[in-house]
């Protein structure tokens, strides 16, 4: 492994600011978590099995946007407009949405072949007139059904497919899910925090500890 400073300056080189990156021999360079290529190049005598991770993704992401569905089913329009405090251009419609979202355009480069800041900004575009909470709940109830169908498809090629992220460098579709799966798992907690401290009104039904074991998300909220 080449040091800190060689990752930082290759990284610098491409315009990346801030990514896992493994340098090996001061040679071959793997951005991201990339266990296909890390595997050989690394000399591991290990296999990676999707299969249990598979499972696991759908039924954390089935839990994780079934949540969010239940926290939009419970606010009303008026109140999905209220801004946000920590930013202050964000509605808690623009929050729930980026929650819903996100994770659908993780699932899409698989087809699409990235996650940019480009695809990013298309998608709010495409998604700027999903206001209602009755039409978000149905957009990401689509995005939900969606994503544990592909998760369930046995797809490996899919799922190995390697794509360019905002969200963590070149990354293997299925890194790429898990990835977001925490990232909008973070945003969750922060929608039920403004609900239930700003709006004054308890989540109803929230996903709990034990819904959301074994998803890392950052210990403090802000």
């Amino acid at each position: 492994m080449a040091t800190d400073e060689a990752a930082q300056a290759y990284l610098h080189s491409r315009g990346i600011t801030a990514l896992p990156v493994t340098i090996i021999d001061d040679d071959e360079v793997v951005i991201g978590y990339y266990p296909k290529k890390l595997i050989p190049a690394l000399k591991l005598d290990i296999e990676v099995d999707l299969s249990g991770k598979t499972r696991w993704l759908a039924e954390k992401y089935d839990t994780v946007l079934g949540a969010t569905l239940r926290a939009i089913g419970q606010l009303s329009d008026e109140q999905l407009q209220q801004r946000l405090p920590w930013r202050e251009r964000w509605t808690l419609r623009d929050l729930l949405m980026h929650v819903l979202s996100i994770p659908e355009l993780a699932w899409l480069s698989h087809r699409h072949g990235s996650m940019s800041t480009e695809d990013m900004r298309a998608s709010d575009t495409r998604l700027r007139d999903v206001r209602t909470s009755e039409a978000m709940a149905a957009y990401g109830d689509r995005v939900r059904q969606q994503i544990i169908a592909f998760l369930q498809s046995n797809d490996t090629a899919a799922f190995e497919r390697v794509v360019p992220a905002h969200y963590g460098g070149e990354v293997t579709v299925l890194e790429l899910l898990t990835i977001i799966l925490s990232h909008s798992t973070h945003h969750l907690k922060q929608a039920y925090w403004f609900i239930a401290d700003e709006l004054g009104t308890p989540p109803i039904n929230p996903a709990t500890d034990e819904d959301l074991e074994g998803i890392v998300t950052p210990a403090a909220l802000f």
